[in-house]
């Protein structure tokens, strides 16, 4: 589940990608990349995948679907590369190294950048309450009425992508795994330094799917094909979202290709964290997105709506919101099925939190452009 308001308080070669495809054989591919190329920095840029492009259907109209993932729609698509991997926190590293950014954790919060969350009316905060930080899931020591997420997020002063759950917290020896606390502002700032750019809502699932047609997930239609775990989600044997009272039950993000790629080669297309996407979030983005395309043609190359809309949200469903598309570590059969293919979420776009991360996209002319 995701907190939708800003609260103040490895290499693999090449075979691999190969062997990937080859155990997914027995599901029906759409048209689509085939045969995949794997970048290595002198044909294509380095652990990225290039994808030529294609149609499929995007979203779903199956009976886990929620409705803002429906209808199933006609969806055509340019090639593009994308990142094998989540971003990790030794990439962010560089990033920071090379450019002194200071993501939007570590800086104080602006008023306006959090009332346009809030219900209008909303009184300033005194100053002394806006001190950096982020969201950090912190869950509970028994089970409680799930209707209510702030009982396991907390806002935390001094959370942020060094510190991803509070201050005294630490990403010494996790290197490889998906860096967090970083809002969409802070992954535009990375992307122009690397030279690429947000996939597009359509690109994400075009991508994770791995030319399964209308599959649930990444891999096929089996959570766990012959008992195997095949993502970083919430272990059914505790309740979500209980992680105590001992500390015996260990959450949290996993190295970034700890699971099977995806038939396209892709690790962690669900699960893991969640990732950030370039489309404005709108509930009825694929409904009013149908209406407006000629029956049975498909959308080419869609970048979403113009703007935001949430109605779960009350009065403030048209706050701003940036589409989050894969699940996270947190995501559970009992409570988010948000590993699921086809799920979507909106996000405040200052936000940070502990299960939130990204990967990015390059165009092949921008590839061209950069050797």
């Amino acid at each position: 589940m995701l907190v939708r308001k800003r609260r103040f308080g490895i290499t693999i070669v090449c075979a691999g990608i190969v062997l990937a495809c080859v155990a997914f054989a027995g599901y029906r591919h759409i048209r689509g990349p085939e045969p995949l190329t794997l970048g290595d920095g002198k044909n294509g840029p380095l652990e990225m995948v290039w994808l030529p492009g294609g149609e499929f259907l995007m979203g779903s109209d199956h009976k886990q679907a929620r409705p803002n993932e429906g209808p199933a729609h006609k969806v055509r698509l340019d090639g593009y590369w994308i990142d094998r991997y989540d971003v990790t926190n030794a990439d962010f590293a560089r990033f920071i190294a090379q450019t002194h950014y200071v993501t939007t954790a570590e800086r104080k919060p602006r008023w306006e950048d959090l009332k346009v969350q809030l219900p209008p009316g909303t009184p300033e905060p005194d100053d002394s309450e806006l001190v950096p930080g982020a969201l950090v899931f912190v869950g509970t020591d028994r089970p409680i009425p799930l209707n209510d997420f702030s009982q396991w997020w907390a806002f935390v002063p001094g959370a942020d992508w060094r510190h991803p759950l509070g201050p005294d917290s630490t990403i010494e020896g996790k290197e490889t795994h998906p860096v967090v606390q970083v809002s969409r502002e802070d992954v535009q700032a990375y992307a122009a330094w690397a030279h690429k750019r947000l996939l597009t809502e359509a690109e994400w699932e075009y991508a994770a799917r791995g030319g399964l047609e209308q599959a649930n997930y990444a891999w096929g239609n089996d959570f766990s094909p012959g008992g195997e775990k095949m993502a970083n989600t919430w272990d059914e044997i505790q309740p979500f979202p209980v992680t105590g009272p001992s500390n015996t039950f260990k959450i949290g993000t996993k190295p970034v290709g700890s699971y099977r790629p995806n038939a396209y080669g892709l690790y962690d297309m669900s699960g893991n964290v969640w990732q950030w996407v370039a489309d404005w979030y709108r509930a009825d983005a694929f409904s009013v997105g149908l209406k407006r395309q000629p029956a049975g043609e498909a959308a080419v190359n869609p970048v979403g709506p113009s703007d935001s809309y949430d109605p779960e949200l009350g009065v403030t469903a048209h706050a701003p919101q940036r589409v989050i598309r894969g699940g996270s570590f947190l995501c559970s059969d009992s409570y988010c099925t948000s590993f699921r293919t086809s799920a979507r979420q909106g996000a405040d776009p200052m936000n940070s939190m502990s299960h939130l991360g990204f990967r990015l996209a390059m165009s092949h002319d921008q590839w061209e452009k950069n050797r």
